[in-house]
This record gives structure tokens, sequence and C-alpha cells, in this order.
């Protein structure tokens, strides 16, 4: 099953607990993302990847320079642990990792979430590529993708013990539009997918299949 076909599902599914006023809610906080200018804003094809060096979840530093040495990589920033989209997205890009690794690509996920949080996210879904911690968004802040949540959807999730900014180990409540990048090893970006649509992600394969014909 594609990534597509279980987004699909999942929407399916959970529309049958979205009541009419969270309804309103995630409308206003749609609209609030938009406003934001991030698809203006956020990097493109053609721009040149910021370098970084960030903690896995064990804590062990990245440095991006380094990657890159060993071939082009597909990097993808989530929201979090706690987001099922994301979830589906890193379960997918797991499933893609040996062809990955065969064409010399290298996959890179990233997120506010800390160390902790990341960390059981990637033992529960047996991820065995980077899923790295960004802490701040200061890595996808250079990427122009982080937006402040709006202020109905903070409370909402409040209400539902679904404390984002704790989960970062910030006071921020703040996130970064889900984006997914193919880098090559000058560091120039040569495939963008950005959306603020949280549901919508690129397609693992075909992403791989981008990587791995630079």
């Amino acid at each position: 099953m594609t990534l597509a076909e279980e987004t699909a599902a999942l929407i399916t599914k959970s529309a049958a607990m979205f009541t009419p006023e969270m309804g309103v809610i995630y409308k206003r906080a749609q609209e609030h993302i938009e406003a934001s200018g991030i698809l203006e804003k956020a990097l493109k094809v053609g721009d040149t990847a910021p370098m970084f060096e960030l903690p896995d979840a064990h804590g062990k530093m990245v440095d991006f320079a380094d990657v890159l040495a060993s071939g082009p990589a597909v990097v993808s920033f989530y929201r979090g642990a706690w987001c099922p989209f994301c979830n589906l997205e890193l379960r997918a890009m797991q499933r893609e990792l040996a062809g990955a690794e065969a064409a010399g690509v290298t996959l890179v996920a990233i997120s506010p979430n800390t160390p902790d949080e990341s960390l059981a996210l990637i033992d529960q879904s047996e991820l065995t590529f980077p899923v790295l911690s960004d802490a701040e968004n200061a890595v996808a802040k250079q990427f122009n993708l982080v937006y402040d949540m709006e202020q109905s959807l903070v409370d909402l999730y409040v209400e539902q013990n679904r404390d984002i900014a704790a989960m970062n180990g910030s006071t921020a409540w703040e996130l970064p539009v889900p984006a997914t990048y193919v880098v090559d090893q000058a560091g120039v970006i040569r495939y963008a997918f950005v959306d603020l649509n949280h549901r919508a992600r690129a397609e693992p394969s075909e992403v791989v299949a981008v990587a791995a014909g630079l």
C-alpha cells in the first residue's frame, strides 16, 4: 500500500471523531497557516540547503555535511511523534530505506521533538534511518517552514492533553510545515515538496527515485 492510500484510509477513519466545533477550529488554524506566507518563503528547488548538525534520538550528533559526503539526501521535516500522519510517513520512508541505501541515498527525518520523544517513535516503528531533534525548530526556520500555532488550536490541544511545547522541550507553540527535500552532494535542493495541509505528504518511493537519479 502506498503512503497516499494509507493516508486516505486514516482520513476516513478519523473523520468520525471530528465534531463541528473541531472543524471550525481546524479551519481557522488552516487559514492562519495560509496567511503565514510559508509557501512563498520556504526554500525551493535551486536554493542552497543550510548545513546543520543535530542530535539523533540517542544523542549522537549528525553533521549534514558528512551525510552529503556519501551521496544525496532526502530530508523530511515532520511535526512530531504525536502526529499520526507523520507516523505513516516515517514508516513509509523505512520501507524505502533498503532501496535508498543501495542507490547511495541517505534518508533523514527532522522534528522539533526532544530526543526522548523521538526515541519512543523510533522503537515503536522500528526506524533505522537518522531521526533528528531540531530544538526550537532552529533548522526548520532556516528552511522557512515554521509557524506559530493558532490560539484556538493550542487551546484544543491543551484540552486533549497534547502539550506540543513540552514535547518539544520548549515554551513556544510552533511547528514546521511538513516538507520533503532532496539535496544533492553540492548542497543544492533538487526537489522540494511543501504543503500547508499536514495530511499531504510526498510519496517516499517517488522521492527516493528522484534522489537515486542524481
